[in-house]
């Protein structure tokens, strides 16, 4: 499967494709056959996740389609309405969605798999508190997202650097594509 791995502040992350739409990103290198080049659309990934971490780009403009059911794939549209550093609780999300349970929007959140770009991040407790995230070093990841886009919408005129990551890996190197 065509994928592309890119450093980021918060490690490498890797992008999958499939008939021309992007359907999972996954933290770490992809693994397979390094004999393909990236698509375009794949290198399109690549550059709007760089902007997003270099604080120039606070929303995805990218073909997505997770693979899940309908009621997860209604709970990832509504976590892609969120706007940019802000933060809606998992109640909120299942009013929109028509579900009395936030414990089924919690398992859909935590079952995304295009994180950053369906911004799972976004979604808190209903007392404000953080709650859980599985990505890249838990907790700490989520406030950084949250707070990059924060002071990207906040602070884009000021220039302000995004807060350091959290245990921020070794940067350098292109982004590497190779088939799944």
């Amino acid at each position: 499967m065509p994928h592309i791995t890119l450093h980021t502040p918060l490690g490498e992350l890797t992008v999958f494709e499939e008939e021309g739409a992007i359907i999972a990103l996954d933290w770490g290198r992809g693994v397979g056959p390094a004999d393909a080049a990236p698509t375009p659309l794949l290198r399109e990934a690549a550059a709007q996740l760089q902007d997003y971490f270099d604080g120039q780009r606070t929303q995805f403009d990218l073909p997505l389609n997770p693979h899940g059911t309908e009621f997860r794939r209604k709970v990832w549209d509504a976590l892609r309405r969120v706007p940019p550093g802000e933060t809606r609780s998992y109640i909120d999300i299942a009013r929109e969605v028509g579900c009395r349970s936030p414990r089924a929007i919690g398992q859909a959140n935590g079952d995304n798999p295009i994180p950053i770009i369906i911004p799972c991040h976004r979604v808190v407790a209903a007392d404000g508190s953080l709650g859980g995230y599985s990505g890249g070093e838990g907790l700490a990841t989520k406030r950084y997202l949250l707070a990059l886009e924060a002071r990207s919408r906040a602070g884009a005129a000021t220039g302000e650097l995004p807060l350091s990551p959290p245990n921020p890996p070794p940067m350098g190197g292109q982004p590497q594509g190779t088939p799944r």
